[in-house]
């Protein structure tokens, strides 16, 4: 028969116990990436997602190889999932088809590819090449590339959607110049998804793209957060802002990334890494409270 001590140590362990509990639970909920809705479905995603444009231009059987593998081990760790690639990236695709398939992560990813084609039978053609690369025999979202010949390509991609071959279609660029045509196009064509620029020193997409995607429904995936890393030249040696730990932001990445997620319209956005531990620095930017409409715009002057 247990003492009154005895009595008295067990439930202080078990009060402890469940103390420990529940800050663990507290903390899982604190690091949680935040997530969008797209509007086309309601389907959620994880605000930060992954790019593939020189990154995953790797080949097995080398040490650029072994290092994506571990930048996807963090990346699927920490919860992301939109992985974002283009037949025009090298051997991306390639290299992100056998990842995902040697790591079983395949069900776990919001895969996005893209046609960079000029008539209907090169996008046809195209897209039987990307599904044996990409070693899937569907795709999440389905884009034209640049607005590449989107004319004679985005009915290819609607095709595809019908055939069950993407659950989404959109449209990408990544230059201001295009935004006027990005504008005139999602007023024109019914679309799940646009990918557009949008950073602290070109936030111009604020000012006409972002306003229509609100208003039409349609998901928007962000390119060229860092500026293909201009911005971390730019804040070399300089200070966060005094405000940086109410967002939760230790870091510029983490800065410029919740700077795009801050925005309403925004869905998602898509770093590009070869480095764990930026991977991990980059999914902390997903985390946290978002940037005031003042913080934002201190930012833009910061940069402008």
């Amino acid at each position: 028969m247990l003492t009154r001590r005895q009595l008295l140590a067990r439930a202080a362990v078990a009060s402890q116990a469940s103390l420990l509990s529940n800050v663990n639970a507290w903390a899982a909920l604190q690091t949680q990436l935040l997530q969008r809705a797209i509007p086309a479905s309601g389907q959620m995603i994880p605000v930060i997602g992954s790019g593939s444009s020189g990154n995953f231009d790797v080949f097995p059987d080398t040490p650029e190889y072994a290092q994506m593998r571990e930048v996807l081990e963090v990346f699927f760790g920490h919860g992301a999932s939109v992985i974002d690639t283009s037949p025009n990236y090298s051997n991306s695709d390639a290299a992100i088809g056998q990842l995902l398939s040697e790591g079983g992560w395949r069900e776990r990813t919001f895969l996005a590819t893209k046609i960079a084609a000029d008539s209907r039978a090169a996008a046809e053609k195209q897209w039987l090449r990307t599904e044996q690369r990409l070693r899937t025999d569907k795709v999440e979202l389905l884009q034209i590339h640049n607005l590449r010949a989107w004319r004679k390509t985005l009915p290819v991609a609607r095709e595809l959607k019908a055939a069950g071959k993407t659950r989404y279609v959109g449209i990408t660029h990544y230059r201001n110049h295009a935004h006027d045509d990005l504008v005139q196009i999602m007023r024109a064509e019914p679309l799940d998804f646009i990918q557009i620029n949008y950073s602290v020193n070109s936030p111009e997409a604020a000012e006409k793209v972002l306003p229509m995607a609100r208003d039409k429904g349609i998901a928007v995936m962000i390119n060229r957060a860092f500026d293909d890393g201009r911005l971390f030249r730019a804040v070399k040696g300089k200070a966060l802002p005094a405000w940086s730990a109410e967002a939760n932001v230790k870091t510029w990445a983490q800065m410029f990334l919740k700077f795009a997620i801050s925005h309403p319209a925004v869905t998602v956005v898509i770093p590009a890494t070869s480095r764990p531990d930026r991977q991990a620095d980059n999914l902390q930017g997903g985390i946290g409270p978002l940037l005031t409409d003042t913080q934002q715009q201190e930012l833009i002057q910061m940069f402008g």
